[in-house]
């Protein structure tokens, strides 16, 4: 016991109790402001994931906050948050400029300087950096994964696609793991695409092949748990890239220009409550570091597939453990079963 003690006096770890913070950076001349997310068990001595959040056109960076909502899932996992605020186009609106007409703003290079300004705040795990958005903040995820590949390691697009002629100039320097959540009756971006923008189908293929996945993807219906809804969700996963990346697909037939699982008000059409956007997002960022598939993942399980969820899980002494090896656990869920495992290395 005196020499347990003896090494927590030595290796002092420093936690910060969770943090909503708003702040800002001058980028070309201009205060660019963001709210960062910090979890609850965020430690000074480990270095931290970090997730961009990015809110839609007309939007802000507080409704990605709540729409979009990861705070919960950061607590437990242990992952840094921003949502950066976009600027005014030339119609009134708040943006991300992903080539459209109307706007000059260098987001690009805004990110990039974000991330190093918060680098220096912050302890980042620069190889485990991550992008996501909804409807335009979904375009700027892909416009990152593009143009900015040297600090993304994974991105999640829900709700948008990408611009033809910008797709045509896209130079990744790594394969890009991607997730991409979409509603087929999406009326603000229409699922199967419009002139000058990309269909979903064709952003996926373009992605599956760029990392030299397998050209047959493996399909999966995923359990309709949720009857209220009025609507389902079709998983699509094409396996085997590059360094062990993959391209999966959430397909919410009837599911409209909605976050999945967001309890946040919307007039956008369905909101699926089968999968959890955030959730699924999450488990599917923890696989990956910038240089593909990495050997663990902090995933907050939920077993929509099977129908059940998973409560916690504990070791022989009932301890709450999730990240032990070599000895047995028990995962236990929410429908009463109890499963062993035990995670070999």
């Amino acid at each position: 016991m005196k020499r347990v003690l003896y090494l927590f006096f030595l290796l002092p770890v420093i936690l910060f109790g969770q943090q909503t913070i708003n702040d800002s950076i001058i980028h070309d001349n201009l205060y660019r402001s963001y709210t960062a997310y910090i979890p609850v068990i965020y430690n000074t001595s480990q270095p931290t994931p970090l997730v961009f959040n990015f809110h839609g056109l007309t939007g802000s960076s507080a409704i990605a906050m709540w729409h979009a909502d990861f705070r919960s899932i950061a607590d437990t996992a242990n992952f840094i948050i921003v949502h950066p605020q976009g600027l005014l186009n030339s119609s009134g609106e708040t943006h991300w400029n992903v080539g459209q007409i109307g706007t000059s703003i260098n987001d690009i290079d805004f990110i990039s300087k974000l991330l190093d300004s918060l680098s220096l705040e912050y302890n980042i795990d620069s190889d485990r950096v991550y992008s996501t958005g909804m409807s335009n903040g979904a375009y700027m995820s892909y416009r990152l994964a593009c143009e900015l590949s040297d600090k993304i390691a994974a991105i999640a697009p829900v709700a948008g696609s990408y611009i033809s002629y910008m797709l045509n100039s896209c130079n990744p320097t790594h394969s890009i793991p991607v997730l991409h959540i979409h509603g087929v009756a999406d009326s603000s971006s229409i699922y199967y695409g419009k002139p000058g923008v990309e269909s979903i189908p064709s952003i996926i293929s373009y992605w599956a092949d760029f990392n030299q996945c397998d050209t047959q993807s493996i399909f999966t219906q995923i359990a309709n748990v949720n009857l209220t809804d009025s609507s389902m969700v079709e998983h699509y996963s094409w396996k085997n890239g590059i360094n062990g990346v993959e391209v999966e697909h959430f397909k919410i037939i009837d599911g409209g220009h909605t976050w999945p699982g967001s309890n946040f008000p919307n007039s956008n059409g369905i909101t699926n409550y089968d999968i959890n956007a955030s959730v699924e997002i999450w488990n599917f960022f923890s696989k990956y570091d910038i240089h593909g598939l990495i050997n663990f993942s902090t995933e907050i399980v939920e077993n929509t597939i099977e129908g059940r969820r998973l409560l916690k899980v504990i070791d022989v002494l009932g301890r709450e453990n999730k990240r032990t090896k070599n000895e047995p656990l028990f995962y236990i869920y929410d429908d009463g079963t109890v499963e062993k495992k035990i995670i070999i290395e």
